[in-house]
């Protein structure tokens, strides 16, 4: 038999399988997540994620600038207050961790897009995304404080705001702030499709943030609901999103995907910390290559439909993506 077609032509040197690679991971598609903290020369290692620190506000304007030399366009905020309380108090300060971080990045970096997490877990004493009664998360009642925190954001210098909380109705109430302050140019990046994930176990040692009771998966969503999902992000974009996250993202590649051929919006597929983690633990012991399988990983994500990717990852994979381009 005559073979008419042979893909392996096309796979028959490094210069032939870049020429016709269908998907691409570029520095400019990278998000870097950062924790901020009050105090001075403080660079924590957060144990479980190899690489990733707690700073304090001096030491992350320095950590900054390995950001903006990689060519790394934008970074995620996460604080963590000097004291928590039940409701949060110090994710709407005008002068919280986050609010501070902000002003001192468009400081020293103007042009590092600055993307603002806006939740209230790492700053409730009970560490749920909402104000609490009688042992449950309110809703209603969580959308003021999310919207004001939003505002404080934006007023402090935010590019963008990114709700994390999973209450439902959030998206509008924070537009709706938004746009009564005068902020109607500032978008909104939204978790839409949340997953009660075993993924994130790391970050919330990284910001402190774990449940002192129960979980969150009354309103974080369940694992197995793709339906849902769309559900989700429908109602979000209804709201006024102007972006969409995804998060986890290895696990959750087919909500990446259905996510984008329904309904077209940037995506930002979240790498996130248990996914990093059993990464840079896997290759302490030798037993992957780190670099072949993060860059893999992340190209995954883009073949999904993302058009970004959260990622701890990111200073790595830009020096690794400028040193094939060399």
């Amino acid at each position: 038999m005559q073979l008419i077609r042979r893909p392996r032509r096309l796979r028959s040197s490094e210069t032939i399988r870049k020429m016709v690679r269908e998907h691409h991971v570029r520095v400019e598609d990278l998000i870097y997540p950062m924790f901020v903290m009050f105090g001075e020369k403080k660079k924590i290692p957060v144990s479980s994620m190899p690489g990733v620190y707690n700073y304090s506000l001096d030491e992350y304007v320095v950590a900054l600038k390995d950001v903006v030399e990689a060519g790394i366009p934008a970074v995620l905020l996460f604080g963590l207050p000097e004291s928590k309380d039940e409701i949060g108090t110090g994710a709407y300060d005008r002068h919280g961790i986050v609010q501070e971080a902000v002003r001192l990045t468009k400081k020293h970096y103007p042009d590092l897009y600055v993307i603002t997490d806006v939740c209230l877990c790492e700053y409730t004493d009970h560490g749920h995304c909402g104000v609490i009664q009688d042992g449950q998360v309110l809703n209603d009642p969580t959308l003021k404080l999310l919207a004001q925190t939003a505002v404080s954001h934006a007023e402090a210098g935010a590019d963008m705001v990114a709700p994390s909380d999973m209450m439902d109705g959030r998206v509008g109430a924070i537009r709706e702030a938004l746009d009564e302050a005068g902020y109607t140019q500032l978008p909104i990046m939204s978790y839409a499709a949340k997953f009660a994930s075993a993924f994130y176990g790391p970050f919330r040692e990284a910001a402190g943030s774990t449940p002192q009771f129960g979980d969150r998966r009354t309103y974080q969503m369940d694992p197995a609901n793709g339906n849902e999902a769309m559900l989700e992000t429908d109602l979000d974009i209804q709201e006024g999103a102007d972006m969409l996250i995804i998060k986890p993202a290895l696990a959750y590649g087919d909500i990446t995907y259905r996510t984008k051929e329904q309904f077209g919006l940037p995506i930002a597929a979240y790498n996130v910390s248990g996914e990093y983690a059993m990464v840079k633990a896997a290759a302490e012991k030798g037993w992957i290559d780190e670099k072949r399988v993060v860059m893999e990983s992340l190209v995954s994500m883009k073949r999904a439909g993302a058009d970004l990717i959260i990622t701890y990852h990111a200073l790595d994979a830009a020096r690794w993506i400028k040193e094939e381009q060399s």
